[in-house]
């Protein structure tokens, strides 16, 4: 297979990845997992920043994990896109086990050698949860059965911080051990463009046009009812 700088031949599934709206754990910088948390006003507010950002592009289909911050950031887009929302499980948060809703100094002072094992180690899971490799694999086959079901469509993906990094890595032929090196902000978008014939190329990340504030100093999504 040809890896030059030539346009590719074939029309890409474009999967535009979107990061949940804050939520009360985001904010204090806590683990969060498998647990329900919902939004904040400001996620609320996020949300429909960037569903109004998104409103203005062709989505062909709107994907999102089953816990209630995505469902609720993905509520806001599918609203402005005329859409229904598809539940997709393989795009869950990694279950964080007995670290779910600890800062990371909490789970450090509780147990330092779990999480130095954790951070060492992407095979290593948190007591009772998942490590980074069974995310992996889990996104992975959810990746490869979206883009079967809409292939050479743009989809809408509303999802967590984990699998959108491991989408990255993946796309970039990355080590696991990158998805230390990422950071992604709350409602930031990532684009990755997957083509039949094999490669998968990142085109944006952590991109947060949508929440920069508006002219006169609003809030994006802010009303003033």
């Amino acid at each position: 297979m040809s890896r030059g700088w030539g346009a590719p031949d074939t029309e890409p599934t474009r999967l535009v990845l979107l990061r949940h709206g804050q939520t009360p754990l985001s904010v204090e910088r806590r683990f969060a997992g498998r647990g329900d948390v919902p939004l904040t006003e400001e996620g609320h507010a996020q949300a429909r920043a960037v569903a109004r950002r998104l409103a203005r592009r062709r989505i062909d289909a709107v994907v999102s994990s089953p816990l209630r911050r995505t469902r609720d950031t993905a509520a806001h887009a599918a609203e402005a896109l005329g859409l229904p929302i598809e539940i997709d499980e393989g795009f869950v948060e990694t279950d964080f086990g007995v670290w779910e809703a600890m800062t990371f100094a909490e789970a450090r002072s509780e147990d330092p050698a779990s999480v130095d094992r954790w951070l060492a180690d992407p095979r290593t899971a948190p007591p009772g949860g998942e490590s980074f490799f069974e995310v992996a694999e889990r996104v992975g086959a959810a990746r490869e059965a979206l883009v079967e079901r809409y292939r050479g469509r743009t989809v809408l993906v509303v999802t967590h911080v984990t699998p959108i990094k491991v989408v990255v890595q993946q796309s970039m032929l990355a080590p696991l051990e990158a998805l230390y090196r990422m950071h992604l902000d709350t409602a930031c978008l990532t684009e990755v463009d997957v083509f039949s014939d094999g490669p998968m190329v990142v085109r944006s990340l952590n991109d947060t046009a949508h929440l920069a504030p508006e002219p006169g100093g609003g809030t994006p999504g802010a009303t003033t009812a």
